[in-house]
């Protein structure tokens, strides 16, 4: 196996995201190729990995690097040389089997439709992120789609509900996830026109379609894949991570408060330190784009190397079973149907 990595792409790159890589290299019975200036990831290599193995990290030199700041349908079509792209064209030529970055999500998205093309029947791919789950420990569920489309019909959501079941399956080993669609009610009358269809087609699918899910339930784990259009979908998480936020502070600010409290504090630490580890965001692995042929994984842009490694033990999971192949067969006998 062979997982590309856009050593130049995020916040902290080079450094953090080829630290990351390299340690999860040391770990998997795959290769790591790290894509970008050829000059900067072997500095960075021989600071940290000294020692490292050409049959477990391999740099594929790529001059050019995609900005923040760029314009993502323009940066792809002008930086052909950059990191991302040829991350991506990668996947395309077979020469690897999952990519990831941490840099600019929507160039992400236009290198990944226009290098990769959609899957066929997919008019729009999603973003798929993690979110860990209160009510059962270890469990996590899924949303999708998390910030790629703000406007969706029935038809699109479907496709999340389908495209999210097969990766639920590949990621998380449960044969028959569960589905819920996020409205603002329980009740299959609720919600805009559009999500009252949608609800009906679920209902009539062969998903194990569980119903209407409130945000509020959302931490509790309702449902494995929870369904939404993108913009309802980034508001979700968005808010899941400030509110845990601000939270985690507000609990450690009472602890330190007075003696007393510091006191009860030492009693509990322990287990603090589990609940702060469960909702670390850097543990969650990375967010596939599910619907390009092939598999694409856009990690948090401010990733550490300590997020880069388990995005890439994440994506190398993913990419040992056959994702992209399950997907565009559910696809095709759902719109038979």
């Amino acid at each position: 196996m062979k997982i590309a990595v856009d050593a130049m792409g995020g916040d902290n790159a080079p450094a953090e995201i080829v630290r990351g890589a390299a340690r999860a290299a040391m770990e998997l019975d795959a290769t790591i190729l790290l894509v970008g200036r050829e000059k900067d990831i072997k500095a960075e290599l021989n600071d940290y990995y000294w020692d490292f193995s050409s049959d477990k990290i391999q740099i594929v030199n790529a001059a050019e690097v995609i900005e923040n700041e760029d314009k993502p349908v323009h940066a792809v079509r002008t930086k052909k040389d950059s990191s991302m792209v040829r991350a991506v064209e990668l996947v395309r030529d077979g020469e690897a089997d999952a990519m990831l970055s941490a840099g600019n999500t929507g160039a992400l998205m236009t290198a990944s439709l226009l290098r990769l093309g959609r899957i066929e029947g997919i008019d729009r791919p999603a973003i798929v992120t993690s979110v860990p789950v209160i009510a059962e420990d270890g469990r996590f569920e899924i949303i999708v789609d998390a910030g790629a489309n703000s406007e969706c019909k029935p038809q699109n959501l479907m496709d999340f509900a389908y495209m999210g079941s097969v990766y639920y399956r590949s990621a998380y080993g449960k044969e028959s996830p569960s589905v819920g669609l996020i409205n603002i009610g329980v009740e299959e009358t609720k919600g805009t026109p559009t999500l009252k269809e949608t609800y009906q087609l679920l209902k009539m699918s062969s998903l194990n379609f569980v119903g209407n899910v409130e945000a509020r339930e959302v931490p509790n784990g309702p449902a494995d894949v929870l369904v939404c259009d993108g913009f309802v979908g980034n508001v979700v998480l968005k808010l899941s991570e400030g509110v845990t936020k601000t939270t985690m502070k507000a609990i450690k600010d009472a602890i330190y408060s007075s003696a007393m409290s510091k006191a009860g504090g030492l009693l509990i630490k322990g287990q603090m330190q589990k609940l702060k580890d469960k909702f670390n965001y850097e543990t969650y692995g990375s967010a596939p784009i599910l619907g390009v042929n092939g598999l694409v994984f856009k990690m948090h842009g401010s990733s550490s190397a300590n997020a880069v490694y388990h995005a890439v033990h994440s994506a190398a999971r993913v990419a040992s079973g056959n994702v992209v192949e399950e997907i565009r067969n559910s696809i095709k006998d759902y719109q038979k149907q």
